[in-house]
């Protein structure tokens, strides 16, 4: 039996990977619809700043609950009376003898003074704090809803350009097959018109439609390229970088029209949840303005020590010449008449919830209508698109007929470029079809609210 050295299985080896390593770098970067959605969601600036308000968000309950703790601030202060303030006394205070009307300036602060304090406080009970938190919490809580609404409209917006791409991929595909039909036909032509067998017409007739179907070859190429720089700007990618979609027309499902209606919620629109949450705010805010009628209480405290002296040296002297000092206590506030401007505030946000009361009804009769347009556009397209495919397929046959006909000398020329451009614009028609059919799903998606679903952590 041969024995192979481990030198040569390791080298056998690596040429074995040689061709995986070479196809996996020469490998563009493929892109699912998925891949798309999950790219733009980390790169997309809308997204992005609405993960920042989240923070933003969390950082404001931080703030507010930073009102409920121990607030401790400190004091220092050295003050040089190079020229002290004097006040006049009677000079009979100093000297008995001294006349009535006869007035003393005397200075009653030394020239080096010191001052340092350390003061405290603590929230006992303000009614308005604990409003204020509940507050802060649910700010947050639309600002996630917010995040989502952002996630939802990018998703929107990646979807249809990513549709779009492979919309326009099918019809360059279209174009060069219409392109490949027309140089043989072209060529077909040419030979018979140099056998005798066909006019200088006959040519002229096919080169015209092989000219226009180069023109639109050399347009749809371009609108591909558009299309994809309109993806990657949705996605929040470089225009430079190069991707390739993974998925073909024939990959996308319309899975859409097996929804059961009866499972929709109106919870399932962020929207709505926005609305909700915005309510919950509202509410807040009365109960917070109501909340200002009751007292607060606070407990304070203040440590400190202080010196006076004519001597800039004897400012250091911390044993002899500062002396300490310290109180504490509580401070009840009680709201007795502002003007009636309290009254006032609870008014407006009376007025605002009903105002909001009156936006979530809209909005519901706005999904109620939305969700019937979107149905009744997405049948409609999807029933056009199955009489355009027919239709195609009908131009087609009638195209290969009526060319073989015009080859076995039974039929005209102008038939076939009749048949071609039928075939043609049969294919234009299905092309929009194809692509309106793609757009009502996305739109019968999104008014259902199925076409983003956040996960847990959202």
């Amino acid at each position: 039996m041969l024995k192979l050295s481990n030198r040569w299985f390791y080298w056998f080896g690596f040429l074995t990977l040689i061709p995986q390593f070479v196809l996996g770098q020469a490998e563009p970067n493929l892109f699912t619809l998925e891949d798309c959605l999950t790219y733009g969601f980390e790169n997309q600036a809308q997204v992005q700043n609405a993960n920042l308000e989240r923070q933003f968000a969390i950082a404001q309950i931080g703030e507010t609950r930073a009102d409920g703790l121990p607030q401790v601030n400190g004091y220092a202060e050295y003050s040089n009376f190079f020229n002290i303030q004097k006040s006049f006394l009677p000079a009979i205070i100093f000297d008995p003898n001294a006349p009535s009307d006869e007035f003393v300036a005397v200075p009653f602060s030394q020239q080096y003074n010191g001052l340092a304090t350390l003061t405290g406080s603590q929230m006992i009970f303000d009614g308005s704090y604990f409003v204020g938190l509940q507050a802060a919490r649910t700010f947050k809580s639309l600002s996630d809803k917010d995040y989502i609404k952002s996630k939802t409209d990018v998703a929107e917006s990646i979807t249809k350009a990513y549709y779009t791409v492979l919309v326009t991929q099918v019809g360059l595909d279209l174009i060069n097959h219409n392109y490949g039909r027309l140089d043989t036909l072209l060529t077909e032509t040419t030979l018979l018109h140099e056998n005798g067998f066909a006019e200088k017409i006959d040519v002229s007739r096919v080169q015209v439609e092989f000219n226009n179907t180069e023109s639109q070859r050399s347009r749809a190429e371009r609108s591909l390229n558009q299309a994809y720089n309109l993806l990657k700007f949705q996605m929040g990618m470089p225009l430079s970088q190069t991707i390739t979609l993974a998925e073909t027309i024939e990959d996308i499902t319309l899975e859409v029209l097996d929804y059961n209606f009866q499972d929709f919620s109106y919870q399932d629109r962020i929207e709505f949840g926005q609305l909700e949450v915005g309510r919950s705010l509202a509410e807040l805010d009365l109960k917070n303005n109501k909340a200002k009628y009751l007292p607060s209480i606070d407990a304070f405290a203040t440590l400190g020590t202080n010196t006076a002296t004519n001597t800039r040296s004897e400012v250091t002297n911390f044993d002899d010449k500062w002396l300490n000092y310290g109180l504490f206590g509580f401070r009840l506030n009680v709201p007795i008449f502002d003007g009636l401007r309290k009254s006032y505030l609870v008014q407006q946000n009376r007025i605002q919830l009903a105002q909001i009361d009156n936006d979530m009804r809209y909005l519901k009769q706005s999904i109620d209508l939305e969700q019937e347009q979107a149905k009744i556009d997405f049948e409609n397209s999807l029933e056009n698109l199955r009489a355009q495919k027919k239709n195609m397929a009908l131009a087609l046959e009638v195209y290969e007929v009526t060319r073989i006909k015009y080859q076995e000398g039974i039929g005209s020329n102008i038939e076939v470029i009749d048949a071609e451009t039928t075939y043609e614009d049969a294919q234009s028609n299905f092309f929009n079809a194809l692509y309106d059919v793609l757009i009502a799903k996305v739109d019968m998606e999104k008014a259902l609210g199925i076409l983003y679903k956040p996960n847990s952590e959202e």
